[in-house]
Order: C-alpha cells, then structure tokens, then sequence
C-alpha cells in the first residue's frame, strides 16, 4: 500500500507540473500560415497583450492584469520622463556619480565613468539601446537628486496616465519585490511613450554614436533589441515591420519584451512578461503582431467611397448620351490640415460600407444640368470623424455631357438672356408684337366672344311664353 501511495503521488505531481508548463508545451502548435488563429496557448509568456496603438484598443490579452516583474522595460517610463521634463535641456550636461555606476557584474552597462559629463539626449540613448542601468541612474539622479525621487515622480506619472497595479523604486527595473507593474498598465505606458517623436527616433535606432566628451572619445552603442535591431546571427528575432521599442530581463522577471510595429496604417504595441526564453519573447511578440495585422486592417474615406461611388442623373442630356445622363462623381481632397484615414476590424469594415451616407454629407454647388464638362465641381462631401477636423473632399464630373438641342428657348434660358441683356426694355420685334400684342388681344376678344355667345343661349332657354288675357275679369 505504501508503493501504491508513492506512485499515486507522484503520478499527481507529474500532472501538475504538467499543466503548470501546458501553455509553454503547447506553444509549438501554432499555424503561422493562419496567424488569426492565436490562442493563449501558443504563448510561452506568462503574461501579454496586444493593443490599436492609436485608440488603445485591446486586440489580445492573456493575463494582461497579472503582476509581473517590468525589468529593463521599465527604462521605458524613465527615458519618457526625461524627454518631456521641464527643468532639464536635451542639450544640458548630466555628471555620472559613483553611485551610478556601481554596478553589478551581470547588470547591463552603458559603460560609463564617474565623472564623465554627457548630454540628457545622450543618456536616453545610453539607456534605451545597450539598456544602461548607469545610464538610467544617471538620468534619475540628474532631474530628481536622487532615484528615491524619481520613483515617486515615475509612479505620480505612471498613475495619471491610468496605470492602476504599477509601482517603481527605481529607474532602470533592477529587481525588488516592490518593483512591480502589468502587461496592460505598461501598455499603456509604451502607447503614451512612442507618441513622442524623439522616443521613437530613439527607439528605433540600430546604433546611436554618443559624442566625445570629458572622458571619452566619440564612440558607438548598439540597439541590442533584435525585434528592431537586424543584427547578423539573429536575424530571426527581427521582424520588418517593427518600430521600438524595449527588452528586459531578469532571473525573477524572465524574458521581457515591449514592442511596436507599424503595417500600411495599422500601428500596434504588445507586452510579453515571463517568455519561456530569450527567443521565445521575440517569437511570442511576432505571434501577436501577426495576429493583430491579421485582425486590423487600414483604410481611408476615400478608398470606401470609390468601392462604391455616386452616381446622379444629369437633366438636359443629349439624346445621343451613350449613358443616358447617368454622371459618376470622382472625389479630390481639399482638406489638408485632416486625415480621413481609417483603421478597423475586418468585420467592422461592412458597417463603414453600409452606413456611408450617415457618415458623410453631400452638398451639391451646381446644378445636375447638361451642359457638363469633364472634372467640373458638382459639389462637396464632407467626412466627421469622432476625433479630429472634418474633411473635406470636392465632387468632380468624371465626363462630359453635351446638352439636348432645344426647338424653343427653356424659361430658364429666357430669364438668363434678360437678366444679361443691358437694355431694360426689350426690343420690339415682329415675334414680340405678336406674342406680346396680338395673342393676347385676339384671345381677349375670343373670349368676350364666347361669353356673349353663352349669355344668349341661357336667356332662349330660360325664356316663357305669357298668355294675353281675353277678357278683363278672370274668373
């Protein structure tokens, strides 16, 4: 009985550790010729998410509000903070302290020297691309006086941003149990980040040449994220669409890794905590990329209008018009403060189709009246999205329409020929006497004609005959 207790047990520790590792075992499944097919499973992260990075709308989750441990990701949040301060220039010279580069022999390094004098910009870059824990600290003590401030601005601002389950006690995500964030809260701290342009200049970088200062000639430091940088022996982990952004890991945090990517107007931005192993968070990331590309596609007002354009019926069109009137209205933008760019899910793209006419407004500034001429403005239509200026596109004839001979001048046209005639008095022609002076006298004495007419055969009809009497009395 014993044994058979031992084996019992042991078959139950085999099963838990069993599913305790199921998603990472089950990763390898994964179809990449069907990337709309992501499961949690085909993940080894312990957490992820995918989010729209211009809505923020989340594509992908798998225990997105999980608290994880950030490592170097959290430079993220510090190199922001840096380039949208207040008080410190780009420009301006930050001097590396002792403590900032009293590091351990297996953190990541910047290499750089107590004492040496570099630029904020500088710094960023030092801690962006070779994740310089000496470059973060430097950055910290710079604009804080010390990284125990800093935190407490990261953390005010990791807050106000929206992040309910992030804490910090340092700049550059060296472990500590209070040192904690989510999938989803860096997420959005990675969205508000690449929106500034210096962030992604930064984060995009292959290599970065730091300028020669008070210790060191100029020298060159590598992105060392492979999902951006295309670097020779790794060119698998480099994915051709990506746009940033940071890597981090630690023994407690595992393989981390933050990206972004951008495919013809789609922009993304996924979070992986806790891959399986230093290729896995690449992979993982690529899995999610692809199944947001997949998922999301980019398109604008005017590509939904040509799938189906306007099409008027023109009046006055000649009777040898090969399309009977029928006139197709091209668009040409005018706007040029706005974009009309659209991006959305695939089955949301039918209710863009569908509802266009309630998302738009025509406005026609010409009459739908041959004569046409091809490219002639026929009017506006105008676009409101729900963030952002209306656009405004014109109306364009797409042909030209002769107009139908007339026998007689229309009203319109004889309005028209008065209106441009200098004379106020018309001249007198032998048509004018006659429409103006015979016509109506002729009808005029029809008419009394007529009336007279009527006026007897009334009185005949109405007429009695009276007797004469014969006698004076009556009886």
């Amino acid at each position: 009985m014993r044994g058979t207790g031992k084996r019992i047990l042991g078959l139950l520790a085999a099963v838990l550790v069993f599913l305790s590792l199921a998603p990472r075992a089950f990763a390898d499944d994964y179809d990449p010729q069907y990337p709309e097919l992501l499961s949690e499973g085909h993940l080894s992260a312990v957490s992820a998410i995918l989010i729209e990075a211009d809505s923020g709308e989340v594509i992908f989750e798998k225990n997105a509000d999980q608290r994880m441990y950030p490592a170097s990701t959290t430079k993220i949040l510090t190199v922001w903070l840096a380039l949208t301060n207040d008080q410190v220039g780009l420009e301006e010279k930050i001097t590396v302290s002792e403590n900032a580069v009293n590091l351990a022999a297996d953190e990541s390094s910047a290499k750089l020297k107590a004492g040496e004098e570099l630029r904020l910009i500088d710094l960023c870059y030092a801690a962006m691309l070779p994740s310089g824990n000496d470059a973060a600290t430097a950055i910290a003590e710079g604009l804080a006086g010390s990284i125990w401030n800093f935190a407490a601005i990261m953390n005010q601002a990791a807050y106000a941003l929206g992040c309910q389950n992030t804490q910090f006690v340092n700049a550059n995500g060296l472990h500590d149990e209070n040192h904690f964030t989510t999938a989803r809260d860096m997420a959005i701290l990675a969205r508000v980040a690449m929106q500034n342009e210096t962030f992604r200049q930064i984060a995009l970088a292959s290599e970065y040449t730091l300028p020669r200062d008070n210790i060191y000639r100029s020298r060159t430091i590598k992105n060392l994220n492979y999902f951006v940088a295309k670097t020779e022996g790794r060119e698998s982990r480099y994915y051709p669409y990506s746009t940033g952004i940071k890597t981090g890991t630690t023994s407690a945090a595992g393989n981390c890794l933050v990206a972004s990517a951008s495919k013809d107007g789609v922009n993304l931005i996924s979070v992986v905590f806790g891959s399986a192993s230093d290729e896995s968070r690449y992979t993982d990331t690529v899995r999610l990329m692809d199944y947001g590309f997949a998922q999301y596609l980019s398109t604008s007002i005017a590509e939904i209008y040509n799938e189906n354009p306007r099409v008027v019926e023109v009046r006055n069109f000649a009777l040898d018009d090969p399309k009977v009137g029928k006139l197709k209205l091209e668009l040409r933008m005018v706007s040029t403060d706005a974009s009309d760019l659209i991006v959305t899910t695939r089955q949301q793209m039918d209710y863009w189709v569908q509802n266009f006419s309630s998302i738009t407004v025509t406005d026609f500034t010409r009459d739908l009246r041959a004569p046409i001429e091809e490219g002639e403005v026929m009017g506006t239509l105008t676009y409101y999205p729900e963030i952002g200026n209306p656009v405004v596109y014109e109306l364009l004839a797409s042909r030209s329409i002769a107009a139908r001979e007339q026998i007689a001048p229309t009203s319109e046209e004889i309005i028209a020929a008065a209106m441009e005639d200098p004379n106020p008095f018309p001249r007198i022609t032998v048509e004018l006497v006659v429409l103006y002076g015979v016509l109506p006298v002729l009808g005029i004495f029809l008419l009394i004609r007529l009336i007279r007419f009527l006026i007897k055969i009334i009185r005949k009809r109405i007429r009695v005959k009276v007797f004469k009497p014969t006698s004076r009395y009556f009886r």
